[in-house]
Formats: C-alpha cells, sequence, structure tokens
C-alpha cells in the first residue's frame, strides 16, 4: 500500500522543476558566440551564464535564478516569449516550454507540430472540396484556398479572429452566410462547453471565453444555459457571395483523440452545390492570377495562400480550421 505524505509534490511542483531543469538545459548548450556575446577569458559553465539569459531577454536576474531553481513564482507570456527567443528554442521547443509554464503562446504565427508540410499539401489536393484542419477550441490551423473564401475572406482578419465561435458571433459575413444562424450559435457553444470540460485551467481556452463574453451578449445568454452539444457532422446549407447557394456535408476526421485536431471537410452533395464549389475554386485561382500580375503594392483579390494560415490563439498547439458547427 502506498502512503502519501505531506511531501509528496504536487503538479504545480512537478512542472516548476521540469520547467527549471529545461531552461538550465537549454542554456548550457548556447554557446556565447551563438547568441551575439564576447566569450570572455573565465568561464566555467558550459554554454551562458544566467545573468547572460537575462541580460538578452531583458529580465532581472534574480527573478531568472528563481525561475531556475523552481521557485514558485509567476511567469508572464511575454516574458516566455522573450527566453524562448534568447534560449534560440526552435518550435517544438518553444511549445514545451509554454506548456511546462501553464501559459498560451502570445505568437499565434509560430508554426504548429500538428499541421505538418504532408497535411498542408493534402489540404491543397483536396480541392475544390473546402477543407480545414481546426482544433478542438476552434481555432484555424490551416485551411485550403476554397474553404477559406466559403463564409468569408480568412486571409483578410487578424489570425487571433480565425475562430469558428468568433466569428459566428461577431463578424457579419460569416453570419450572413450561415442559413440557420440562430441554430449554428446554439451548437456552437454547446460544443465548445463540452469540449472545455477538458480545458477549464488553460489560460488560451479561458482567454477566448472572456473575450465571446465581452463581446457578444448573445453568446453570453446562450452560455448561461450550459448546453452541451456532441461533435458529430451534418449538412450545411451555406450561402456564399460569390456563387450562391451551397448544400455541403460537414464531416470531422480527427487526427489524434477525439478532443484534438480534426481535419474538417465540406462536401458537395448535389451536382448543383459541386459546381458551385467548382466555381468558386476557379474565381479563386482567378483573382490569384491578377494578383500575381498587378504591380508590386497594388495586388486586388486573394490575399496569398490560405494553406500557410495558422490557429489562433495562443496558442493554438493545445491539441495541436473554421466554422464546424
Amino acid at each position: 500500500m502506498t502512503v502519501m505524505t505531506a511531501h509528496a509534490n504536487t503538479e504545480p511542483d512537478v512542472r516548476r522543476h521540469e520547467l527549471a531543469a529545461f531552461l538550465r538545459s537549454r542554456r548550457e548548450r548556447i554557446s556565447p558566440e551563438q547568441a551575439g556575446l564576447p566569450r570572455g577569458r573565465r568561464r566555467r559553465t558550459p554554454g551562458l551564464r544566467r545573468e547572460e539569459v537575462a541580460q538578452l531577454s531583458s529580465v532581472g536576474v534574480t527573478w531568472y535564478t528563481w525561475l531556475e531553481q523552481a521557485r514558485p513564482i509567476q511567469v508572464s507570456p511575454q516574458v516566455l516569449d522573450a527566453l524562448a527567443a534568447a534560449l534560440l528554442l526552435d518550435p517544438t521547443e518553444r511549445a514545451h516550454l509554454f506548456a511546462l509554464a501553464g501559459q498560451s503562446d502570445p505568437h499565434p504565427e509560430t508554426p504548429c507540430p500538428t499541421v505538418t508540410p504532408a497535411l498542408r499539401q493534402l489540404l491543397d489536393q483536396l480541392e475544390p472540396v473546402p477543407a480545414a484542419v481546426q482544433n478542438s477550441r476552434y481555432d484555424f490551423l490551416a485551411y485550403n484556398r476554397t474553404f477559406g473564401r466559403l463564409f468569408c475572406d480568412l486571409d483578410a482578419l487578424p489570425r487571433e479572429d480565425r475562430n469558428s465561435l468568433w466569428l459566428a458571433f461577431t463578424d457579419e459575413d460569416f453570419r450572413t452566410a450561415v442559413t440557420d444562424l440562430p441554430e449554428v450559435l446554439r451548437s456552437l457553444a454547446g460544443k465548445l462547453r463540452a469540449a472545455m470540460a477538458e480545458h477549464l485551467a488553460e489560460p488560451a481556452w479561458k482567454a477566448l471565453l472572456h473575450r465571446l463574453q465581452d463581446a457578444s451578449p448573445e453568446f453570453r445568454e446562450i452560455w448561461a444555459r450550459h448546453d452541451v452539444v456532441d461533435q458529430s457532422g451534418r449538412t450545411k446549407l451555406i450561402r456564399n457571395p460569390r456563387v450562391g447557394l451551397l448544400r455541403l456535408d460537414h464531416t470531422n476526421l480527427y487526427l489524434g483523440p477525439q478532443s484534438g485536431p480534426r481535419l474538417v471537410t465540406y462536401v458537395p452533395v448535389d451536382e448543383a452545390s459541386r459546381a458551385g464549389v467548382e466555381r468558386l475554386h476557379a474565381l479563386i485561382k482567378a483573382d490569384e492570377q491578377r494578383a500575381a500580375k498587378a504591380p508590386a503594392g497594388r495586388a486586388e483579390g486573394a490575399g496569398g495562400s490560405p494553406a500557410q494560415g495558422a490557429a489562433a490563439l495562443p496558442a493554438a498547439q493545445d491539441d495541436g480550421a473554421f466554422a464546424a458547427a
């Protein structure tokens, strides 16, 4: 029988010690020359000194020392961002740093390990069928060109706004494209509540919830009902501004555990919708061709390849691309 003592490590204790060990290991592998610092004559420790990391990341030496000593101190996403840059972390190491600290990455454009080059190529190969990669928080991690223009112009939006709940409750173009808006709003709020049960303490989830509550009285009213909805797909009728009504089957293909990221596809269910999707794809390609021929600084039409987009929000690396109501 295992006897629990008062000295047993709690999860926060374990996280702090893991974070401290990770920071030390990354600091010791970097030479002063790599960091742009002079080596000097007397250097007893491998890699950088603590005071050098503090200098490079613009934090106090004492504070950084406490962090490496696993002291119970709070560290902000901005400081973690600075430390990641000072320690020359690659995307995987950066994601690990933020995960250990229990914070979300303030730079959603940081490449997400979930969206591999092969997955991006798959999105392109699925065209003209609209397809995207979306995490359980409904951030858009990547999408193909057709999907990027299905509801609205995703490329024209800030990365932090590329989230299906945010768009459904605040973006007029998206709301106009959805033919059954009241039902979609209830469904999205219920799906978010069901998914959030496993992420209640995570900063990125709390930030999305607070943002929605601040921006939308409609969301606050629906959220207060505590309804939960599963993730099953269904047929959608979408009013695209360029090609008209499209009847599409929405399907989720999970890329890991069901609470994780998923490939979202919108497959036409009839010939008219198939022709409409193909027409939309052709229009987007024509936009891109015109933009490529336009003089620099005067390009119009498509805003770049949507498949280069990455999800939203702090990070969007939690289990880790648009609407999936």
